[in-house]
């Protein structure tokens, strides 16, 4: 799953500054300063941030935790955010939260990198995952409007959708609870365009990517020992039970499984 992501101001306005368009960069940094949108050096999705998510007309903001469009109340609407962080990719044409915002709603969120979990002894270790170039990476999501009926106002959202795990996730993303391994839907340029555009395309992109990435454990994301939102809490931390186990190699080797 992908509850913990780094997204800093830079990394999730990658795709309007690729798009060369100063004005509109300028405007999207005016907008997010009114949603208190800031760097992110980690965020848990059930604090339900706002971001900056890219559709197929335009860029918008949009809090994580997608909102269908049905549903009823204020009340009901907290309640569906909180299981719509993510979206298993391979039955979001056939999930009710899911289904319209497949057909007719994907975005894109663009991060630094994302945090997962690895289980190890009735523990849990964290682990920081980036691109080996830290040139950031580009999810695929779905995004919803939603009117409360109650006071006109209009709320956007939005969901990461997974995919199975890759090589390097199949080993690091184990927890027992789950049925198998899981990883962010990570595209590459031509994929982005792919999946904004075109619905029965973007289906065949529901499968895990290889891509060179980098990772290394760092301090826990919850408890005393938690850093909070720093730019230290992404730092390496080396947990000798798991090197010793032979969980991952030193970190002299990037290659950590």
């Amino acid at each position: 799953m992908c509850y913990n992501v780094k997204a800093s101001l830079e990394a999730q306005l990658k795709r309007a500054k690729e798009q060369g368009d100063s004005e509109m960069i300028a405007q999207l940094r005016e907008q997010m300063k009114k949603y208190e949108v800031e760097n992110y050096y980690h965020t848990n999705g059930f604090e339900h941030k706002p971001f900056l998510i890219y559709e197929a007309e335009e860029p918008v903001i949009a809090n994580w935790g997608l909102i269908p469009h049905w549903s009823k109340s204020r009340t009901e609407a907290e309640e569906i955010r909180n299981r719509t962080l993510n979206a298993r990719g391979e039955s979001i044409w056939e999930k009710p939260a899911f289904r319209d915002s497949a057909d007719n709603s994907r975005c894109l969120l663009c991060v630094d990198g994302f945090y997962e979990y690895h289980h190890f002894k009735k523990n849990n270790y964290p682990f920081y995952i980036e691109p080996n170039n830290h040139s950031g990476l580009t999810f695929g999501g779905l995004s919803s409007k939603w009117v409360d009926q109650t006071t006109g106002e209009i709320f956007h959202s939005f969901s990461i959708v997974t995919t199975l795990g890759n090589k390097l996730l199949s080993k690091l993303h184990n927890n027992p609870k789950l049925k198998e391994p899981r990883m962010p839907l990570i595209l590459n340029r031509e994929e982005q365009e792919i999946w904004l555009h075109d619905t029965e395309a973007s289906k065949k992109l529901i499968h895990p990517h290889e891509i060179e990435l980098d990772v290394h454990t760092v301090e826990k994301l919850s408890g005393n020992q938690y850093k909070g939102n720093v730019p230290e809490v992404s730092k390496e931390k080396i947990y000798v039970e798991l090197e010793f186990e032979g969980v991952y190699e030193p970190p002299e080797d990037l290659t950590l499984f």
